[in-house]
């Protein structure tokens, strides 16, 4: 072979060798990323397949809280106080949200917000997920920011507190914040009874965190619990109704009263002015929060003579039949001189309280000594929380000094040197009027009857409220007759203590009484604050309202009338003697 051809030969077997090799390199790159995707499939499918499906779970699987609504909050016959409704709340992902959008002129006139200061929200928190909108919606207008479509604006349910009653109720019944917290009142005191419990659940979600899916339900919401109050609603309406006008018309700073049933110690009405509208808290200001019958503490009085008038019969040192004899008409103590409207001279120990006597009391009250009288003071529940459970009690103050001074025994037995509320003085007079029984306070509905405390004799409750009926009939208290029933009662003018202490033209016209009075079914305590009307005295301004809210609750809650026609008195003008 000539050395043309072995050339040729050795050509074409290096061709041959170098298109073996490629094939064989090109066959082994083949099998070899074949075999790369065949081992990826099984570490995505096999190996690495549970990290995987959780990780693609993070990203489209979410667990959102599912809130629970508040309990209700109703009167003793089932009228709503506070209820829990459902509304929208509208937030945005900001990631999402051109803040120059144009749409977004239209979603803060909707949304009540400048529309300057939200463009300049989406901006600062351009990084986020979330950031609220506004919250607690009326559901159309939330129907109608969704509706523009706007990327990135979603809704979701929460539920907003409403009172029915308003004002009417505010101060018992309180209000929550706007994650319905309890922050005043019954809504504070029994937050975590009312309170509900929040759920949650799997939801499946698209890349804009909108739900498309419920998946699976990790725990259901749990409704708060309902409570059901002592309040009368109907009662609470008309003495909120009467005691607003007296403050009108006698433009006064401020008022009180107090309703308890005689034989349960339930509250069935009580109510202040001035009062606030917990759905419109625009205007809330912080004084008119405070439920002042409970809260303000007052020196009260002459409502206190009846209470010591019952501890002199109880002594045994003095009888009904006793007389007391007040001339000249005053007494000293030093400096500090003691003073009836007028010299009454002798007279009974009923006179003294219809006349309300304070020479008498206090000729009553040095004869008996300081700590007999405190002693019933205090058996009586005043000095002392009312264990109603109510936020911001005010337990108020009653002397016990090491050795009395008799002007203090004095002052001590026509309520002076000493403070309750409104709530504790309706407390003593119910004692007065059912028999001597002290039964607990309560502002919720009681199931059965409370089981009380004798702290005075059936006797004695019994003569002092001869004594009351009289104060009606024909002494201070004239005004507080209510209509077709019979009343009994006492009259209290007290000075207002303000920075520098006594006021010397600023009083507190109180009346505390009950009716019907043979056999009383409500005790009610008025207290109206610095009238300026001309009118000042307890029996001028605090005992006609008495009368009207008495009168009005007493038909409402079915009690007979006990007198006719021709014999009903209407409330009048008080004359001659001052409470």
């Amino acid at each position: 072979m000539s050395d043309q051809g072995k050339t040729a030969t050795w050509g074409q077997r290096l061709a041959a060798g170098l298109g073996a090799w490629r094939y064989g390199t090109v066959l082994g790159v083949f099998l070899l990323v074949v075999g790369a995707l065949a081992w990826r499939l099984v570490d995505l499918h096999v190996v690495d397949n549970e990290f995987l499906r959780k990780q693609g779970d993070v990203r489209t699987i979410r667990v959102e809280s599912i809130d629970a609504h508040r309990g209700v909050v109703t009167d003793r016959h089932g009228e709503s106080l506070a209820v829990s409704t459902p509304v929208q709340t509208i937030w945005a992902n900001p990631s999402e949200i051109d803040a120059d959008e144009p749409r977004l002129t239209n979603v803060a006139r909707l949304l009540g917000l400048q529309e300057a200061r939200l463009r300049e929200r989406l901006r600062k928190y351009s990084g986020r997920e979330f950031i609220y909108l506004r919250r607690k919606l009326q559901p159309e207008i939330a129907r109608q920011v969704l509706a523009m479509g706007i990327p990135g604006v979603y809704s979701r349910q929460e539920y907003r507190r409403y009172y029915p009653a308003g004002e009417v109720t505010a101060h018992v019944v309180g209000f929550t914040n706007i994650d319905e917290s309890g922050q005043e009142g019954i809504e504070l005191a029994y937050n975590q009874w009312l309170s509900g419990e929040s759920g949650r659940k799997r939801v499946l979600k698209d890349n804009r965190g909108r739900v498309i899916k419920d998946l699976t339900l990790i725990r259901d919401a749990k409704p708060g619990r309902n409570l059901e109050l002592s309040i009368d609603l109907r009662l609470q309406y008309l003495a909120y109704r009467e005691l607003k006008a007296v403050v009108g018309a006698h433009d006064a700073r401020g008022g009180t009263l107090v309703m308890l049933d005689v034989d349960t110690g339930e509250v069935l009405a009580m109510v202040n002015q001035g009062s606030y509208n917990p759905n419109d808290r625009s205007q809330l200001s912080p004084d008119r929060l405070r439920n002042k019958a409970i809260t303000d503490l007052f020196e009260p009085g002459s409502t206190m003579k009846p209470v010591s008038m019952a501890a002199a019969l109880e002594s045994g040192k003095f009888k009904a039949s006793s007389t007391i004899d007040t001339a000249p008409g005053y007494r000293r103590f030093g400096r500090f001189t003691i003073r009836d409207h007028r010299n009454y001279g002798v007279i009974s120990l009923t006179d003294v309280i219809a006349k309300s006597s304070n020479v008498g009391i206090s000729k009553i009250a040095t004869e008996l000594g300081g700590d007999t009288i405190r002693d019933l003071y205090a058996r009586l529940g005043l000095g002392q929380p009312t264990g109603i459970g109510f936020p911001g009690e005010a337990v108020g103050v009653l002397p016990a000094p090491p050795k009395w001074r008799p002007v203090e025994e004095a002052t001590l037995s026509y309520g002076y040197g000493m403070s309750v509320n409104a709530l504790q003085l309706a407390q003593a007079y119910m004692v007065l009027a059912n028999g001597g029984i002290r039964y607990p306070l309560s502002l919720l509905k009681a199931e059965e009857k409370p089981v009380g405390e004798r702290v005075l004799s059936e006797e004695v409750s019994f003569q002092i409220r001869g004594m009351l009926r009289e104060v009606v009939e024909n002494g201070t208290g004239k005004r507080a007759q209510p209509g077709f029933y019979s009343a009994g009662g006492k009259t209290g003018t007290v000075h207002l203590v303000g920075k520098n202490g006594y006021e010397d033209s600023q009083y507190k016209a109180i009346f505390a009484g009950m009716a019907p009075i043979d056999n009383p079914r409500i005790v009610t305590v008025v207290a109206v604050d610095a009238p300026q009307s001309g009118e000042y005295y307890g029996g001028e301004v605090a005992a006609p309202v008495f009368a009207r809210v008495m009168g009005d609750a007493l038909r409402l809650l079915n009690v007979k009338p006990e007198l006719e026609l021709g014999d009903a008195k209407a409330p009048r003008r008080a004359s001659g003697e001052r409470g």
